[in-house]
């Protein structure tokens, strides 16, 4: 009999060996009925024998041995294959325990086709073709695995985020109130400690939110109203200069600078970089930001002095979690979560906009360049 047919005949019997297999991956089967251990296995095993079925030219052969091929499935509509990823990462199965469910189902169904065509040869064409659709399942179930896990865990980042804001405010709320009265020094050494540390926490949450909002596809949110990008920007620099006394920063604008922009956008995006060079920069050189108004676009140029930035991390620079590897340690110490880069090029994005690096020897910048 041909394998195609067998496992249309004998779906029940195969079936209830995958739902005996899938009820030992523990913890997570371990308050699962029959009709979820079984779910999808049925559907699984006819699109399996459907493409079986169904004639194959050499081409086609290879281009599915090599992952490009479809079968008869429908790429509109949602397979049994995915539908079982996605069912079984909300049920809390790791990757392994899905790849074992489909290691586990090849074996029980070619062991059982074998016994079943005994004192016949099987068909090697069928064994071939039918590890071919199992790998284009399971290739298909890990896809969708993935990305329900990853929609998971963006929507607890989510709701963790928001959930903190709350007591983080009674935090810093109560810390300021403490630095007021006039309780000794050592009451306003540790409301001032609170109140830095606070803020350190708060910059966190704040990049956690907005790395969250791009991981869910929902970008950066900018509210553009028509200003004058050098003097929002100056004020950002002179907020920096004030965190940050012991260190030059310097600022020139030239040129028309106004424009429709997201003012507080834009400061995040200039303090990421500025925060950025300060950070990694020569620490007796100065940072230079430079605000030129050009034709039809405004640029912003932030340079700082020191080290070049390697070809590997420069060709990476803005990835999300990306951050410098002579500073990795100290980045961690500090609970810096190499988001920053990351976030200011998102916001150029959602301005329409591109951020570019340059390095060498002498000098690193950042260019951003906004259309007005």
């Amino acid at each position: 009999m041909r394998l195609s047919d067998f496992i249309l005949r004998d779906l029940e019997p195969i079936s209830k060996q995958w739902e005996a297999f899938a009820a030992t991956l523990l913890p997570a089967a371990e308050h699962m009925e029959s009709p979820e251990l079984r779910e999808q296995v049925a559907a699984i095993l006819q699109d399996a024998a459907k493409d079986m079925s169904t004639s194959q030219s050499r081409e086609a052969q290879r281009e599915k041995s090599m992952g490009r091929g479809t079968g008869l499935i429908d790429p509109t509509e949602e397979t049994a294959a995915q539908k079982h990823g996605v069912l079984r990462a909300r049920a809390g199965f790791n990757l392994n325990q899905l790849a074992a469910e489909y290691r586990a189902l090849r074996a029980s169904v070619l062991r059982l086709w074998m016994d079943d065509c005994e004192p016949a040869v099987p068909d090697l064409n069928d064994v071939i073709r039918f590890n071919e659709a199992i790998d284009h399942a399971l290739a298909e179930s890990v896809t969708s695995f993935n990305a329900q896990i990853e929609q998971n865990r963006n929507l607890l980042l989510g709701m963790l985020g928001h959930d903190i804001r709350s007591p983080l405010q009674a935090i810093q709320v109560t810390a300021s109130y403490l630095s007021l009265l006039n309780a000794g020094e050592q009451v306003s050494r540790a409301a001032g400690r609170l109140i830095r540390s606070g803020a350190r926490i708060q910059a966190l949450l704040d990049d956690l939110t907005e790395f969250n909002r791009t991981r869910l596809g929902l970008g950066i949110n900018v509210i553009p109203t028509h200003i004058n990008l050098a003097d929002v920007l100056a004020d950002e620099v002179e907020e920096l200069r004030a965190i940050h006394p012991d260190r030059q920063i310097d600022f020139d604008a030239s040129g028309d600078s106004q424009g429709d922009w997201d003012g507080p956008r834009l400061q995040q995006l200039l303090g990421n970089l500025v925060l950025n060079a300060l950070k990694y920069g020569a620490q007796d050189k100065p940072v230079r930001v430079t605000v030129t108004g050009e034709a039809t676009n405004v640029r912003i140029d932030v340079s700082n002095r020191g080290a070049a930035i390697g070809s590997a991390t420069l060709a990476r620079i803005f990835d999300p979690l990306m951050r410098g590897p002579d500073r990795q340690g100290e980045d961690e110490r500090i609970g810096n979560l190499g988001l920053g880069l990351y976030i200011a090029s998102e916001i150029a994005k959602a301005h329409h906009g591109a951020i570019e690096t340059r390095s060498d020897d002498t000098e690193t910048t950042f260019s951003v360049s906004l259309p007005r």
